[in-house]
């Protein structure tokens, strides 16, 4: 993959974070669809329930708007050689894709542009995005608290494939926790003195072994 940064993109527009990996025309990382592919039953995995994933969702928020709030104008603008994306868009990112999950969930769709969506004019600096970072964890707040059992049962028409509710904030989740993981890194870079990371709140979530 290193020497294919073409293919590399591709599995990473799919929602595909590592390799190996498996493509079926323009479909990523569902392993439910690859095993009814396959004719074979997907093997069961211990999945947290919503309520542990939404308060663990909830702290990485947190954690993240913490780590950017102190952020100068001057440090969101770099962009590292990692990702073709600078801290701000990263730190609105973060953001923005777990507010898609409600999203998601309300309109019974996920398109792929939501998450592609670049950092507003007006989150200048780190302040900014932390405000932004509430309001977020407000909404989402309000919508766990009045969200029935059966909006996580629901199959939504995402853009690597139908996904169900729940396993939708399962990946929202560690989809998050990954995201402030390369925050911290890029933190420590720019000189900038960050928390210890909720470790904790990253427990039982499928996350990848390397940051970057």
């Amino acid at each position: 993959m290193q020497a294919d940064p073409a293919a590399r993109a591709d599995l990473t527009r799919l929602g595909v974070s590592l390799v190996p990996a498996v493509v079926v025309g323009d479909r990523g990382w569902n392993p439910d669809g690859y095993a009814a592919l396959l004719g074979v039953a997907a093997p069961a995995a211990e999945r947290l329930p919503a309520a542990v994933l939404a308060a663990r969702l909830d702290r990485i928020l947190a954690a993240t708007q913490a780590l950017l709030a102190p952020l100068s104008a001057e440090q969101l603008d770099w962009r590292p050689p990692e990702r073709d994306r600078t801290v701000r868009d990263l730190g609105h990112h973060v953001f923005r894709l777990s507010l898609a999950f409600v999203d998601g969930v309300d309109l019974g769709r996920f398109p792929e542009s939501w998450l592609q969506e670049p950092a507003p004019g007006d989150l200048r600096d780190g302040a900014d995005l932390a405000r932004y970072g509430a309001l977020v964890r407000a909404r989402l707040t309000g919508w766990f608290e009045g969200a029935g059992g059966d909006e996580f049962e629901r199959v939504i028409d995402v853009y690597y494939g139908p996904q169900s509710g729940h396993a939708m904030l399962e990946r929202t989740t560690w989809h998050a926790a990954q995201h402030l993981r390369q925050l911290h890194d890029l933190a420590g870079r720019l000189g900038t003195a960050a928390a210890a990371l909720p470790q904790d709140a990253f427990e039982g979530l499928p996350l990848p072994r390397a940051v970057w």
